[in-house]
Formats: C-alpha cells, structure tokens, sequence
C-alpha cells in the first residue's frame, strides 16, 4: 500500500479491513456502516507501523530478538521487551506518517481536540488466538503531539512482556503481527460501561447483561469502582434483573481536560443508580441490532454523553464477538465469571491515566 495509506477514516473501512486496521478499527468502522451511533474519528494503519518499525530497525532485528526468547522465561522477556518499547516510544514518526496524522487530527476540529487513542492490533480478536486487552489505551488526549506520543506508546505495547510471552506459548509468528491505532473524537460521559447481548454467566440468548458506572468507563476497566448491574428481556424488553452498588470512585477528564484523573463520586450518587429504565431499554435496541448485525452474541462498550434523549446520547465504542460462550459451545475453553465486569478487566484493554504533559 502507498503513504496514502498511513491513515483512513472509519467511515471508510469496515469487517474486510482487518488486515489494515486491526481488530477494533475493523469493528467500528463495521458499527459505522450499519448505522450504529459511533464517536467520528480515524486509524492510523498498520501500514505507518510498519513504516516507522523499517525506519527504526531496517534490519528486522527486532522480530528476531523476540522470536529467539524462550516462551517459560519471564525475566527475559520482560527485559527484552522493555528495551523494545523504550526504542519504539522514543523514536520520531517518519515524516510524511507524521504530516498525514496530524492532518487528519487537526481536520476533526479547531484547536486541541479531545481523543481517545487505542490500540488496534491485528489478530487481537481471532478465532483461534486473542489477546485483546493486552495493549494501551489512553483518554483524554489532546493536541498533535500529545497525539503522536500515545500513538508511539501504542504501537510500543504491542510488546508488553505479557502480550509477548502470550503469542511465544501461542507460537505465533511475529511477522504475522503488526499494530494500528484507533483514534476517536472523546466522549464525555455521564455514565459508561459494557454489555453482553447474552448472559455472560449462563450464555442465556433471551437477555442483555449490562453493567455501568459514573464517568468515564476506565473506572470499571481498572476494578476501581463495583458497577451497577442489570438484566434486561430481549424478548419482552423487561429489566428483570437490576442490582445497585455504592459507587466511591470515578474518573474524568484531568486538569485542563486532558488525561485522566479519579475522585469521589459526590454522596448522593453514590447509591443511585447510573442508568434509568429509558436508557436501559435504548442500550438493549443497540444491542439487538448489533448482534443481529454480525448473526452472534456481542461484547460492547458504550457510554452515555451529558445530555439529549437516551437514543440520541448513546455512543457504542467497541463490539467485538463474545468468546466465552461461543469457546464453550465449540469445545474446551474459558471459564464463565461471576460477574460480567470480569470479563472487561480480561477484554477491554489497558486504560492508563494519562498526566497532563508540560
């Protein structure tokens, strides 16, 4: 593919696209072309990846060094890794990947627009191998260079020790292997979370679990605060389930509106609930449309923005096919958990708290 490929809106790519953008851009641009109400935004191809891999390290020694380590020695590997990531974080976008980014960064608004930037890797979410959650994701994000700092880290965690020493017991090839990078006009939520268009428990079919928290969905991700957690029919659209929790913590915007930051969540909503009777039966209909989209049950990120109707205010950030059912039906596989937010901590990825840069 030419430079003209280094980045591509995701209102141009979709489920065929995997190759180019990774599992998570392939999946939003897909929720685009169905409809689904998705936050406007690009990737950064894996064509750049490999462009700025060449440019750092011409002679593929890299992808060697890490073929080469043992698969049961954790302590190389974490050495080896960290070495690579350093490499990878500090090193400059070639110029014509940096002129392209910044170009479509600046063409989503004026002045220091807001993003969120995630990692896409390809075969993150394959049938036979994942190891979705296993790279960065970073909120709040703003300005071009700011930006394409987290775009490096992204591809920089591609080489997680853990990420790494999962692929090497897998023995998948390295060279099969590259990162894009999802980056997304931010949405600030009141109130966000996740949503399994089955029982993540049971593998129910009949009923959507769904479970949120105040603020910015990290805070669910990092296990900082127990969510709210509901049930709701798809047959007759009944909340037949809804457990409330005191919720103590929850994250925003950090100062200035950039990075992430965790407070108290202020006394009286603590033990009310995030989401109302209305809201919950608009995530159900999204639901249903994407599973009946893809024909399988659905993992779903979503959020809720600070105002308009439930229908209007609703942003999906993420679907991919839910695995822990679908491994059962097939053969061996992953243990159900007890709750479905055990399963996010495994699947929605590695949210960090991004300090403000001076």
């Amino acid at each position: 593919m030419s430079a003209a490929g280094f980045v591509r809106g995701l209102d141009e790519v979709g489920a065929g696209d995997r190759a180019t953008v990774g599992g998570k851009g392939a999946g939003l641009g897909e929720l685009m072309r169905a409809g689904i109400p998705v936050p406007g935004g690009f990737v950064v191809t894996v064509v750049a990846f490999e462009s700025a891999l060449r440019a750092l390290d011409p002679g593929g020694g890299i992808r060697g060094e890490i073929g080469r380590l043992p698969a049961g020695d954790r302590a190389a590997i974490a050495g080896v890794t960290a070495g690579i990531r350093a490499r990878i974080a500090a090193a400059p976008l070639p110029d014509d990947v940096r002129e392209q980014v910044v170009a479509r960064y600046r063409g989503l608004g004026d002045g220091a627009v807001p993003v969120a930037v995630r990692s896409s890797a390809v075969g993150e979410d394959g049938d036979e191998n994942s190891f979705a959650g296993l790279q960065d994701t970073y909120l709040w994000v703003r300005g071009p260079e700011d930006l394409l700092g987290r775009v490096r880290d992204c591809w920089a965690s591609l080489y997680n020790a853990e990420a790494v020493g999962y692929r090497l017991r897998m023995r998948i090839a390295e060279q099969d292997l590259a990162m894009a990078v999802v980056v997304q006009r931010m949405v600030k939520p009141r109130c966000a979370g996740v949503m399994f268009t089955c029982s993540p428990t049971t593998g129910d079919r009949s009923v959507i679990a769904i479970e949120g928290c105040w603020g910015l969905g990290s805070a669910l991700v990092s296990g900082d605060v127990t969510p709210d957690s509901f049930v709701v029919s798809k047959v007759t659209g009944e909340i037949v389930r809804r457990s409330v929790a005191v919720k103590e913590r929850l994250h925003h915007a950090g100062p200035g509106g950039q990075g992430v930051a965790a407070d108290e969540v202020p006394g009286p909503l603590r033990d009310q609930a995030c989401l109302g009777d209305a809201e919950l039966a608009a995530l159900a209909r999204l639901g249903i449309r994407v599973e009946n989209h893809y024909g399988a049950p659905q993992d779903i990120e979503w959020a809720i923005a600070d105002a308009g109707s439930p229908d209007e205010s609703i942003r999906l950030l993420q679907s991919r096919p839910e695995t822990v059912w679908a491994r059962r039906a097939a053969g061996p596989g992953a243990r159900p958990k007890a709750r479905a937010v055990d399963h996010v901590f495994e699947q929605l990825g590695r949210v960090h708290a991004v300090k403000p840069e001076r």
